[in-house]
């Protein structure tokens, strides 16, 4: 991997270290000075003799300790660095050369303006039937929700609309940018969503369970690590959250469908934008969601039509299907639909309990 030298210089290494614990397990031989400048001497001929650029210092003793030597091999120490993450380089280079198009209703995620047709009532319908009070007009009012893997906010600004305050995260800053000046142009979503060019584990830290609601729709069968993304959703979720999720499930039928169909017949999906071995099985999301302190309250399945360019909800999970969890609670905390109370006996209003 390193290549002849390197790897020469690497074996010698561990060969000189060999000899120096050998030599300091004899008998009147440890700490003898002798013996560590033999192990410097040696380790300093084979570094410089492999082409290792490492400055020795001004003294002439060659830095033997661990953080010594990893400091100085700057290109080793980054091979071996790696940063665990639910980020998928290759589906971020997909989205890159789409980031300008998000809010073409009729380009390539039209399929996506047309899916906020369900998806919106389904978040909406969702919340207030699990809270007797909301405001008219702004029946989210009061409600905290991270729409994670936002893109260029399709889904963000229906729900800001609907008086929730969102956050927008998405790894990709061209994403962010194209959300960001969309909203600019309504300076009432301009103050109740914000944007923010970053992964969901990137916010962990600083957001423990701040969020009330959490709405991933298509983006897990993008994601690198499913489980770690389900983790990090649980962490950043107030106890009793609500969890939405939508995807595609992985079956025959929705490789036809989603991948044969949409991207190389008919063209609604950009081709190359899904990999089947990634799509999820309910059944999977579910185990994950269960084992992560959830508990699976709806899964419905979603049916597009590319003829007429809607969706509508159907019984059978085969290809597309949505999910809505919830996350479990602690006694003496406060549920995210109390918020919905709380707004409402801050501020009452006559529409108490009509329907929108």
């Amino acid at each position: 991997m390193w290549g002849g030298g390197a790897g020469g210089a690497a074996r010698a290494l561990t060969r000189a270290l060999g000899r120096r614990r050998a030599a300091a397990a004899l008998p009147g031989v440890a700490g003898d000075g002798h013996a560590d400048l033999s192990f410097q001497t040696g380790l300093r001929g084979t570094l410089q003799s492999s082409n290792w650029k490492i400055q020795l210092k001004s003294s002439g003793a060659l830095p033997v300790s661990l953080t010594e030597i990893k400091s100085s091999m700057p290109t080793v120490k980054r091979l071996f660095s790696t940063s665990h993450s639910s980020v998928d380089s290759k589906e971020m280079k997909k989205f890159q050369l789409l980031a300008h198009k998000w809010w073409d209703e009729e380009g390539e995620y039209s399929a996506l303006h047309s899916m906020n047709d369900i998806r919106v009532p389904f978040i909406r319908d969702t919340l207030l039937n699990m809270s007797s009070n909301y405001h008219l007009g702004n029946p989210l009012s009061g409600l905290k929700i991270l729409d994670v893997g936002c893109g260029g906010g399709l889904l963000s600004e229906p729900l800001g609309r609907l008086g929730a305050s969102v956050t927008g995260i998405d790894p990709l800053e061209d994403n962010i940018r194209t959300a960001d000046q969309h909203k600019s142009f309504d300076p009432v979503l301009a103050k109740r969503i914000q944007y923010k060019s970053s992964s969901l584990e990137e916010i962990v830290e600083e957001s423990m369970e701040t969020f009330d609601v959490i709405v991933a729709s298509e983006v897990v069968e993008h994601v690198a690590d499913l489980e770690m993304f389900i983790k990090c959703c649980s962490q950043v979720l107030k106890p009793e959250g609500s969890l939405f999720i939508t995807t595609i499930n992985k079956t025959q039928l929705s490789y036809v469908l989603g991948i044969v169909v949409a991207e190389k017949i008919i063209g609604i999906v950009p081709e190359g934008t899904h990999e089947w071995e990634k799509f999820v099985p309910p059944e999977e999301l579910e185990r994950l969601l269960e084992s992560n302190g959830f508990s699976v309250k709806t899964v419905n399945g979603m049916l597009y039509n590319p003829l007429s360019g809607s969706w509508s909800w159907m019984e059978s999970t085969s290809v597309n299907y949505a999910v809505h969890a919830v996350k479990s609670g602690a006694w003496g905390q406060s549920s995210p639909t109390d918020a919905l109370s709380e707004m409402e006996g801050e501020q009452p209003s006559a529409a108490a309990g009509t329907t929108v």
